[in-house]
């Protein structure tokens, strides 16, 4: 098991954070900071702005007014570093389809400068029961497979900020329930957790915190236990 890390090593914070495409605003005077140990559940409706705050957190877009802040330093002139020790899981894979599935991990381990690559590379595939499909370029894989791929991918540098944006999408049930386990030990390694699912409950059970975004804004921001009843109505609404 990795160190704990202390909480100035993990966080990351948004401040008074605005996103715009074109005269659409996808993000309003969004802020809030997670530190090493919190695990948070990002819930909203679809078009809320939930992938577009995952992303800026991740360093793959900036914002249009505002700054991210990570261990204490601007994301976007401190990116290449951050991002190495930052983990994320999005809707595209980020795997390059006529690479194998252990020559992407291999691609991204040397890319993030990881010791002892091939025996992590043995452990993240482990992980997500991919070992038997990783000499398989990645575009012949499933969407599940792929999905399971992503998430070695993005454990393999052993991050300690991990963001997941819908993490569990197309995996069966045994790989659902295996990344419920890895989720909900994280936190206990000093890790910080930012993930959406539009599971709620599956969500609030993983999580300590809510952020509930409603058209870029944060319309709550506190512990699970204290989420306002209106909200859980509606977020029990819109699952599918």
């Amino acid at each position: 098991m990795p160190p704990v890390k202390t909480p100035a090593e993990g966080v990351i914070e948004a401040r008074g954070v605005f996103r715009f495409f074109g005269d659409l605003p996808a993000l309003r005077d969004v802020s809030l900071r997670v530190e090493a140990g919190d695990s948070l559940l990002l819930y909203g409706p679809n078009g809320a702005g939930k992938t577009t705050l995952l992303r800026m957190l991740a360093g793959l877009c900036r914002p249009s007014e505002g700054e991210v802040l990570f261990a204490g330093r601007s994301l976007a002139s401190d990116s290449r570093t951050a991002k190495a020790r930052i983990g994320f899981v999005s809707h595209a894979t980020f795997l390059y389809g006529e690479l194998t599935g252990r020559e992407n991990l291999r691609f991204f381990g040397r890319l993030f400068g990881v010791p002892d690559l091939e025996r992590r590379i043995d452990w993240a595939l482990d992980l997500f029961a991919v070992r038997e499909r990783a000499q398989e370029p990645a575009r012949n894989l499933s969407r599940g497979l792929q999905q399971r791929m992503s998430l070695a991918r993005a454990l393999l540098h052993d991050p300690s900020l991990l963001l997941l944006d819908e993490p569990f999408t197309g995996l069966d049930a045994d790989s659902a329930g295996n990344l419920e386990r890895l989720l909900a030990r994280l936190p206990q390694e000093g890790k910080a957790l930012i993930f959406s699912t539009h599971n709620y409950a599956q969500g609030i059970s993983l999580a300590r915190r809510v952020v509930a975004l409603e058209r870029g804004r944060i319309k709550y921001d506190g512990p699970v236990e204290l989420v306002p009843a209106a909200l859980i109505a509606a977020a029990q609404a819109i699952q599918p």
